[in-house]
């Protein structure tokens, strides 16, 4: 079982005629993925060979859609026209827009999100700036790397792209029902409550990794969640502890202000919901080890 992302999924890519949607393009189809069309309204009607695979291209997400029945899109155009391609799924009616751009004006990224609650929420934004969501042997919309973790029974959900490939590289032995990269800005799509929340629901997750940063609320605002919601383990990492004071680190949301958004501060909280949080992410891999081995 794996949330939002099966191997049922049928996939396209905005932007895939691009460098970077054309190399993670064929990156996604090796990992499995249906990948049924790409968006380019400057080349609608050709197609695009990947390794003997020829995906076509349509001028629209609509008419992608409506020939291909797609039902997730991943987004791989330049910044400044990031907002009008979500926008466009938005208003197709997608059920998935999976946002990888990085870079994306804090504005915009309000603008689309705000269209989205608008219009009814049809659309789950993923991002933007994250590596997208992996279900391993089953699909593989983003960046994540496929070969590094296999199907199991933990669910991830993270704020850092990076960490995300070395919990789910430390843990490749338990494996993953679904991996959820959520990115890192200040303004962005689907939360770690969304996620939680999925993985509480899905009766083949047992048990959720949530990695978070310093800066902002969010690790704390989860913690009053999985408090009073999430009745399956959950373990933590918090990324920052060694941050000097004062210091913006890393993502442009890891913004410390006085004693708000510490480290210690949203162990704690976590800690107080009876998560247990690591310091490092193999002492994160070793808890949910422990976890893991008395079920």
């Amino acid at each position: 079982m794996a949330i939002w992302l099966t191997k049922d999924s049928k996939v396209i890519v905005q932007g895939m005629t691009g460098s970077e949607g054309s190399k993670h393009t064929r990156r996604m189809l090796a990992a499995g993925t249906q990948i049924v069309g790409g968006v380019n309204p400057r080349k609608a009607g050709t197609s695009v060979d990947f390794d003997g695979t020829a995906v076509p291209v349509f001028g629209s997400v609509a008419d992608a859609m409506k020939e291909t029945g797609a039902d997730v899109t991943v987004i791989f155009v330049p910044p400044a026209y990031t907002k009008d391609a979500v926008v466009e799924a938005i208003d197709a009616g997608i059920g998935l827009a999976v946002v990888i751009t990085e870079g994306v004006p804090v504005h915009d990224t309000a603008a689309f999100w705000a269209h989205a609650v608008e219009t009814g929420n049809k659309t789950r934004i993923i991002g933007p700036n994250c590596p997208g969501v992996a279900s391993p042997g089953a699909s593989n919309a983003g960046i994540i790397p496929a070969d590094i973790a296999g199907s199991g029974r933990i669910g991830l959900v993270s704020k850092s792209g990076t960490l995300t490939y070395q919990l789910m590289y430390e843990l490749r032995d338990i494996g993953f029902s679904t991996a959820v990269g959520i990115g890192g800005d200040p303004i962005i799509g689907t939360t770690h409550i969304d996620a939680l929340a999925a993985f509480q629901d899905d009766p083949e997750t047992e048990a959720i990794v949530m990695i978070g940063e310093i800066g902002g609320d969010a690790e704390e605002r989860a913690a009053e969640f999985i408090k009073a919601h999430v009745t399956k383990p959950v373990v933590g990492y918090i990324a920052g502890f060694t941050a000097p004071p004062g210091k913006t680190m890393g993502h442009a949301g890891a913004i410390i202000s006085g004693s708000s958004g510490t480290a210690d501060a949203k162990k704690a909280a976590l800690e107080a919901a009876g998560v247990k949080v690591g310091k490092t992410p193999s002492e994160t891999a070793r808890l949910m080890r422990e976890v893991m081995s008395g079920r």
